[in-house]
């Protein structure tokens, strides 16, 4: 179910750059941010998550990250100032009255997420899909992948792994200039600190992604997590009906 009776606002991002927020759905707030290359709408509502949760009661707010769908795609590297996803997605916060709420995040959206609760964001629950530990403790591991991809376009053998990250940009439209600058943002988070994180958390993964580092390795370490698999690699796991099946379970259990 993709209709689904979207309102459009519009926050100003840290730096009073235009942040598209799309939302929809009654009941309980629930924020969640999307991963790189992508959007909330490819995300949360071409494959029927949103539909999922709106179902099961919640009110979803789903920004468009910096250099994304909808939103700001400035090409000057400044605009891209570390954390700036973070300062961004704590603006839509503050700006949308969200107090009681939960948050969550595929990928680049999860690490995003680990960075507001570093920040001071207080949800009631935490998602964290499509992450591992090394993806939050290192971030530009896969830095030089995407740096590739992104400076030599339409240079990739089909069916390589490159090729179909070029695909999934063509699907998106992705600004490959603006893309490149949000690698700059970027910013470590500490083993301590993620241990330190007391929210009721899910990490919920594909059981072949390991992209960004096993994910079972960072819900060991979080003090109130579950643990949850689901079909699939990194790229193809959020297009998963168990991956929206899992975040309901967990939210309403």
């Amino acid at each position: 179910m993709t209709d689904l009776p979207l309102e459009r606002h519009e926050i100003k991002g840290f730096d009073g750059l235009p942040i598209a927020v799309h939302v929809v759905g009654r009941g309980r707030d629930l924020m969640l941010i999307h991963g790189y290359f992508s959007n909330a709408w490819t995300n949360w509502i071409r494959y029927g998550h949103a539909a999922k949760l709106v179902e099961a009661g919640f009110r979803l707010i789903l920004p468009d990250l910096r250099g994304h769908g909808e939103s700001a795609k400035p090409h000057d590297p400044a605009a891209y100032p570390p954390d700036a996803l973070t300062d961004d997605n704590l603006a839509v916060v503050e700006q949308m009255g969200l107090t009681d709420y939960d948050l969550g995040g595929y990928s680049l959206g999860a690490r995003t997420t680990v960075r507001m609760l570093a920040r001071g964001a207080t949800p009631r629950r935490v998602i964290l899909s499509g992450m591992g530990l090394r993806g939050l403790i290192q971030t530009l591991d896969n830095g030089g992948y995407y740096r590739n991809v992104l400076t030599n376009l339409g240079t990739f053998e089909r069916g390589t792994s490159e090729w179909m990250t070029e695909a999934f940009l063509k699907t998106t439209k992705g600004d490959p200039v603006a893309l490149l600058n949000i690698l700059n943002t970027f910013v470590d988070t500490p083993r301590e600190v993620i241990a330190g994180f007391q929210q009721p958390t899910a990490v919920i993964c594909g059981v072949d992604d390991d992209s960004n580092g096993n994910a079972r390795e960072l819900a060991d370490i979080l003090p109130d997590s579950r643990y949850v698999e689901v079909p699939g690699s990194h790229m193809n796991a959020v297009t998963r009906k168990e991956l929206g099946q899992a975040m309901v379970d967990f939210l309403t259990a």
